[in-house]
């Protein structure tokens, strides 16, 4: 396949991004984020715990919140919490870019562990919350609140496709409609974290079938996963419909016409929405090898009757219209 010249490395025109379909932050934040995403909606997301409150009411399965805390507890409560539990996952409320998170998968005696195996003691852990409740990540650093769920049991079906934690699927949704996915594993150089800018893999997602169709590792092109060699080539998303029409759904949730849904699979329950952005990066694009503009556009050219299909008309249309083989 003939990588398009964004994705080769080196100096590429405006001219020619355009032509490639690729959408730029500006373009991004005045005419999609500005355009359909009211201010007034942004609590919905921007919080965590509003985002799983509102999921709730709709009937989006989301994982199970144990504890949240509004105020500053003590050290006493939150171990209180933590004692029983073998497996936990801390987080603040208004945090972004996956800062903050602390995913526990175990114990050592007193201590705790952490994907990557290194060890946590309690002290640890209720420092990490006091900065959490400080504000220390979230957005604009305002006091914070801490929340506490149960670890997700997530589909064994990735466990060669991640390296120290776990992948998690975004799709942008565009006016209801599911525009692109992609995959985003971890790998040891990005400490276990499912961030492309740190070094985890982005696996463009055909949103037919729930097939692999493109992977790229720091914006190059790559065949299999960095540490495991599992091949990208064989991978495929099992119960790939109902995790689109989940990512659908919440455009009816939020009320935003431009949203990025992150989904993870759980082992018993399918796809749980873990939280919902108003400002979803761009960096989808890279994976997929594929310019978002010219899919944004096709949905602007609707008419009012075609917007108003319900969940399941919208994900067919994007799931025949968007496929990876579709002439666009």
């Amino acid at each position: 396949m003939q990588l398009p010249s964004f994705l080769r490395g080196g100096l590429v025109s405006p001219f020619r991004l355009r032509k490639l379909g690729v959408l730029g932050m500006n373009a991004r934040n005045v005419h999609y984020i500005a355009q359909y995403n009211d201010r007034d909606k942004y609590p919905i997301v921007d919080d965590k715990l509003n985002t799983k409150r509102a999921a709730k009411r709709c009937g989006i399965s989301v994982p199970e919140l144990i504890a949240a805390f509004e105020t500053q507890p003590s050290r006493k409560r939150v171990m209180e919490v933590i004692e029983p539990l073998e497996k936990f996952v801390i987080k603040p409320a208004r945090g972004s870019g996956g800062k903050g998170i602390l995913v526990i998968v175990g114990r050592d005696g007193d201590d705790y562990l952490k994907p990557s195996g290194s060890k946590v003691t309690a002290l640890d852990i209720q420092r990490h919350v006091s900065n959490i409740h400080s504000g220390l990540y979230s957005l604009g650093g305002k006091p914070d609140r801490v929340m506490i769920e149960a670890l997700v049991d997530f589909d064994p079906i990735f466990d060669n496709y991640s390296f120290e934690g776990v992948p998690d699927i975004r799709v942008i949704v565009f006016r209801g409609f599911p525009v692109m996915a992609m995959l985003r594993c971890s790998t040891h150089s990005s400490d276990g974290k499912a961030n492309l800018h740190q070094g985890a893999v982005g696996v463009g997602v055909d949103l037919a079938s729930g097939k692999s169709c493109h992977a790229v590792q720091h914006g190059l092109r790559i065949d299999k996963h960095p540490d495991t060699e599992k091949p990208f080539a064989d991978l495929e998303v099992p119960g790939w419909q109902e995790l689109v029409r989940l990512a659908a759904s919440c455009y009816e949730m939020t009320g935003l016409g431009y949203l990025g849904c992150d989904i993870v699979l759980d082992r018993q329950r399918g796809p749980l929405l873990l939280e919902a952005n108003a400002r979803p990066g761009l960096a989808i694009q890279i994976a997929n090898g594929v310019g978002l503009r010219t899919r944004l556009e096709h949905i602007e050219s609707m008419d009012l009757e075609q917007l108003e299909k319900n969940v399941d008309e919208r994900v067919a249309y994007s799931m025949d219209y968007f496929a990876a083989d579709a002439t666009i």
